[in-house]
């Protein structure tokens, strides 16, 4: 894994045909699989691996040190594959239909034909540690001991993470019903789920993705575009987890993980609280502006919760993100990766650990409009800023930022 990362490297900085080419050769079949996974068309899964090469060509100098190129390549090909069934979803979905009526008709199916029109499917629905945990280890025929290395845990605990991720998979195709155990999927993937990619594929990638699709045909490049647009975002809804503060922090915005989508029972503020660390923060409902204020925050920064986020806002704010959402979207972005504004975020959210938020004043602007003057107290330094709130119904939600100054600055006075 490490390897890869070097030879990405190595083609980034100085334009290495030789390396490009051995990362086409070590992945074709990988890719060129997951494609036909997806796809159920050979001449199909070739066109997506070349633009999932090409693809990589492009963003190779936006990799992080730590990526796990194998599983980065996988996610990569279902997005690609993704945008790509969307443009010929009529004929993709007759054929689907025609598959699946072969199937049934088949007395005494093999685990294989059951899951793979599924396995796609079911590798989406895995966090990203657990995806690329089952890539390393059944597609790639990985030790736990070298899945542990490229995940930077131990072998014990990466046996602990393969086996939650299969459990995952036998639960997700038990639902569909397909009775299988977790350990004849992890047979039947390990053997079924890499295939030997055509022969000239790899030479023909190679010179396609090197030129950075500039031979490319109209389709692939359609599809380049596709899969880029959804790769922006995927990262943008699964990588950026802030608050609003740390969203005036690093000037960009968020969609958040969905993780609990039911809404827990809220715990009003008490009257005349205006001292809220960050251990005390819950859920507190949208009765009154306090309550939202914090709703709204311990979703973005304890809970990751998209629909506590999304329910804290009004509707104008709602469009605001939207809005910077699409500007993100717009890639390629020279410098301006989503991973890159991922990491900004994160780094930000980190600044929260053992942080505080204060009520210093509040004024109300209208009688559906307030103002809360807050001091925010973070790892880094303690930071004012004006939060608006309005009245929407019977409810009070999160409208935006007014003013924000920076106090103290970590080591200062």
């Amino acid at each position: 894994m490490t390897d890869d990362m070097a030879l990405v490297r190595e083609y980034a900085r100085h334009n290495s045909e030789q390396a490009f080419a051995a990362l086409v050769s070590s992945h074709v079949n990988l890719v060129y699989s997951v494609a036909l996974q997806e796809a159920h068309d050979p001449h199909l899964a070739e066109e997506i691996t070349q633009a999932v090469f090409i693809i990589l060509a492009r963003k190779a100098d936006s990799l992080g040190d730590k990526t796990i190129l194998s599983g980065w390549l996988c996610r990569t090909a279902r997005y690609a594959s993704a945008n790509a069934l969307t443009i010929q979803r009529r004929r993709q979905h007759r054929e689907q239909e025609a598959y699946m009526q072969s199937v049934l008709n088949e007395s005494e199916p093999d685990v294989w034909t059951q899951i793979a029109p599924l396995l796609g499917c079911a590798m989406k629905q895995l966090g990203q540690i657990d995806h690329d945990a089952v890539v390393l280890r059944f597609f790639e025929g990985r030790s736990l001991n070298e899945v542990g290395l490229a995940l930077g845990a131990s072998e014990e605990a990466a046996k602990k993470r393969v086996n939650r991720a299969l459990e995952k998979l036998r639960k997700f195709f038990a639902k569909r019903g397909i009775d299988s155990t977790a350990a004849t999927l992890a047979e039947t993937i390990s053997a079924h789920s890499v295939q030997a990619a055509p022969v000239a594929l790899a030479k023909t990638v190679t010179a396609v993705a090197i030129a950075k699709g500039a031979t490319a045909s109209i389709s692939t490049l359609t599809l380049i575009k596709g899969a880029l647009k959804i790769m922006a975002w995927t990262n943008m809804k699964t990588a950026i987890v802030a608050s609003a503060i740390v969203l005036v922090v690093a000037g960009s915005a968020t969609i958040l993980i969905v993780r609990n989508p039911h809404l827990p029972r809220s715990q009003p503020i008490a009257a005349g609280q205006t001292e809220f660390p960050r251990a005390s923060w819950s859920f507190a409902g949208y009765g009154d502006p306090q309550s939202a204020l914090m709703s709204y925050l311990w979703a973005s920064v304890c809970q990751s919760n998209r629909t506590i986020f999304e329910n804290s806002l009004t509707s104008s704010q709602k469009l605001v993100y939207e809005k910077m959402i699409r500007m993100n979207m717009k890639v390629p972005q020279p410098h301006s990766d989503a991973q890159t504004v991922a990491d900004t975020f994160k780094k930000a959210n980190d600044q929260w650990q053992g942080g505080s938020y204060r009520i210093l004043d509040q004024k109300s602007v209208s009688e559906n409009q307030l103002l809360f003057h807050v001091s925010a107290q973070m790892s880094n330094g303690t930071m004012e800023v004006d939060l608006k709130m309005s009245k929407v119904g019977n409810e009070w939600k999160f409208d935006g930022i007014q003013n924000r100054k920076i106090v103290t600055r970590s080591g200062q006075p």
